[in-house]
């Protein structure tokens, strides 16, 4: 039987956390009096269960998967979904871990299960009118859950941003960027190319294109479009291109860009950043913004890896995905990750800066750093899993792990008398 579903208080984090924004006030809800999360009750669900059609073609529905989706759009009750969701998933025991998290702005999943669970929460959600579109992405999961545990909970913002989004209005469609079908993002970033200019060249009307990479800079460094630059930012809370008034800052990538003739390509791993970031810029005059549909996940899986170079990011115990698991045959599950390098691009050691051809992060080992970086293998052994010198000095170290295994969360060592430096 599946394992009983669990909700637990803390975000689980894959970097070192970010300065705590600034928190915005509760939107009023006749469902405020229920406590922020509830309790882990088995309830049983009275709502009958949905025929999931993705599965009809008798995939084994044993393997596990990781299931992302988010959608845009106004939750009178955001409470009250957070309980029918619990209800459904407690009530048919499924065996479902990830961050699932929902305000008056709508909703954003990310989560692992074994198949049969995982598209059947997809397709329960489809039969609400107000997601009946929603975009569900599948990829096969590494062994087992990619996520810990399940936090379903409602949550002031959707995504971590510096003063928090609920003041955004991103339940307006007029106000995000104008998303754009893979294949209409791959004839733009062709077109790009054909202008044959360093930077942003000149349409046949005199517009400019220009492309945004809006992640941070570690998920740059394994892999990204071609043409695009490595964003100033190792977190994307506090993202900052285009909102300075003088506009004075050259390190800026959207420094000295024309408001009116120049067309942003904004992309991001899944779409929501771009969604949300893209609300900024237009209350800031920049009136041209595309975002790529679905993400660089959904790209890939339909263009594979032309444009584009490396591996992707992504914020589950895999980290590191190669272009070919976003193929269509990718989403059956049955694949295993196989080989992180990529003939197309070499990351770079973040200690020696030496070429790096498996693109998969690890955390430092000193707990008071817990940087994500790249390493080759030689830095790997003589700073025993650190990122610099002075962290393999630090007083609190953590054991170098073989391969690319994971840390356990920072908190299981941090009390630990055997974690020292040695």
């Amino acid at each position: 039987m599946a394992a009983a579903v669990h909700l637990h208080l803390h975000l689980h984090y894959l970097l070192r956390p970010c300065p705590p924004a600034r928190r915005a006030g509760l939107f009023s809800s006749p469902w405020r009096s229920l406590p922020p999360l509830l309790p882990p009750v088995r309830l049983r669900s009275s709502l009958p269960a949905p025929t999931s059609h993705l599965t009809a073609d008798g995939t084994d529905e044993s393997g596990f998967v990781v299931v992302t989706f988010y959608k845009l759009v106004p939750l009178e009750d955001p409470r009250a979904e957070v309980a029918a969701h619990l209800q459904f998933l407690q009530g048919r025991d499924m065996d479902i871990h990830g961050r699932i998290y929902m305000n008056q702005q709508g909703i954003n999943a990310q989560y692992s299960g074994p198949r049969k669970d995982a598209i059947a929460y997809a397709d329960w959600l489809r039969t609400d009118p107000r997601f009946s579109d929603i975009l569900v992405q599948i990829s096969p999961a590494l062994s087992g859950h990619a996520f810990p545990r399940l936090k379903l909970r409602y949550k002031q913002s959707l995504v971590q941003l510096e003063g928090g989004s609920c003041h955004l209005p991103l339940v307006e469609p007029s106000m995000r960027a104008s998303p754009l079908t893979p294949s209409e993002w791959r004839e733009k970033l062709e077109a790009r190319k054909r202008l044959d200019s360093e930077a942003a060249g000149d349409t046949s009307e005199g517009r400019k294109l220009l492309l945004l990479d809006v992640r941070n800079d570690y998920e740059w460094d394994i892999g990204h479009f071609e043409g695009a630059k490595r964003p100033n930012v190792d977190c994307f809370r506090s993202t900052s291109f285009g909102l300075s008034e003088q506009e004075m800052d050259s390190t800026d990538p959207l420094h000295g860009v024309d408001k009116e003739k120049t067309d942003i390509l904004m992309y991001c791993t899944g779409g929501i950043r771009c969604d949300v970031y893209s609300t900024i810029l237009r209350e800031k005059g920049f009136g041209n913004l595309y975002t790529l549909k679905g993400g660089v996940s959904n790209y890939l899986k339909s263009q594979g890896s032309a444009e584009w170079v490396g591996n992707l990011f992504v914020f589950d115990d895999r980290l590191s995905l190669p272009p070919a698991k976003f193929a269509e045959a990718g989403e059956e599950g049955c694949a295993d990750n196989g080989d992180l390098s990529s003939s197309r691009w070499l990351g770079r050691c973040y200690v020696c800066g030496s070429e790096v051809e498996e693109l998969r992060h690890r955390n430092c080992a000193s707990i008071d750093c817990n940087r994500l970086y790249l390493c080759c293998g030689g830095c790997l052994e003589e700073l025993r899993g650190c990122c610099c010198s002075e962290c393999r000095g630090a007083p609190r170290l953590r054991p170098l792990l073989p391969g690319h295994q994971r840390y356990d969360k920072w908190h299981l060592y941090r009390d630990d008398a055997s974690v020292i430096s040695s």
